[in-house]
């Protein structure tokens, strides 16, 4: 949380971790590595759907969609081999794959990797991950 709230391209992120409850949650002892969307990434979504996400009465699924964004430990870029599948907090699976040099989240690009805050790691993505339930 307190990279993601010093951070401007993470203002959209930040809404929708207070939306969902879970600022003491990520603001934990940890270590987390959290796969962060930018505000970019959340623009690329249909249109009206973050603002349906952030209604109180999406808060569960808001909150399966970003849980679905982190991970137990603290991951940098180094430890994340191809074909790496990786246990999200929410409970389903994320796949790593490197491609020329490139790191990606099922298909979402680590735009900026490793950074290093108190309670973990974060890498900045530029894709807002989809849990499949």
């Amino acid at each position: 949380m307190e990279n993601a709230s010093n951070s401007k391209d993470h203002t959209t992120l930040v809404t929708a971790i207070k939306g969902a409850d879970l600022v003491k949650t990520l603001s934990g002892k940890g270590p987390y590595t959290v796969f962060a969307p930018t505000n970019a990434a959340f623009a690329k979504l249909p249109d009206g759907t973050v603002e349906s996400l952030l209604k109180s009465e999406n808060e569960y699924k808001l909150s399966k969609i970003l849980t679905y964004h982190v991970v137990a430990g603290s991951l940098k870029k180094k430890d994340l081999k191809n074909g790496q599948t990786l246990k999200t907090v929410q409970g389903e699976t994320l796949k790593i794959s490197v491609k020329n040099g490139n790191t990606y989240v099922n298909d979402s690009l680590i735009t900026i990797p490793d950074v290093v805050s108190s309670n973990g790691i974060t890498q900045v993505i530029n894709t807002v991950l989809s849990p499949s339930s």
